[in-house]
């Protein structure tokens, strides 16, 4: 029951570490921070925003976002895979459940827990990561230390 209540204040934490991570993204909209865990070591982070060498803008004059913005799920994926750490077993923390797109990211990537706070507009990624046996589990967002 001890190593229960450990792990949940453990993915309070990084979840708190996440939602500060999704202020970087100049998306403004809705920020999204991510953040992949393995053996209690970030292994990887990403937030939502424009690829490398474009502007970041991610709306475009209606207030729609740009297609070509990258969620926070794959920044942080693409960014693991450029490293030489592997994201095979590892848990992935994120301020919202993934998206259908990001959810087949996070099965090739060997993630096997999810870990997020808000609900995506849609649950069919949800449903895919749990068709896939990956763990998933919502947290409540806790704003209190």
């Amino acid at each position: 029951m001890a190593k229960d209540r450990k792990q949940q204040l453990l993915d309070q934490r990084y979840l708190k570490m996440a939602e500060i991570w999704a202020q970087n993204s100049y998306c403004k909209r809705r920020q999204v921070g991510a953040l992949i865990v393995k053996e209690k070591m970030i292994i990887s982070d990403g937030y939502n925003g424009t690829p490398s060498g474009f502007e970041n803008i991610c709306e475009d004059e209606n207030n729609k976002t740009k297609p070509y913005v990258l969620h926070a799920e794959a920044n942080a994926i693409t960014k693991v895979a450029k490293s030489n750490n592997s994201s095979d077993g590892a848990t992935l923390y994120v301020t919202s459940s993934p998206c259908l797109e990001c959810s087949k990211l996070i099965i090739q990537a060997g993630i096997k827990r999810v870990v997020f706070t808000e609900n995506y507009r849609l649950e069919d990624g949800i449903n895919l990561l749990r068709r896939a046996n990956v763990e998933v589990e919502q947290v409540e967002s806790d704003s209190e230390d």
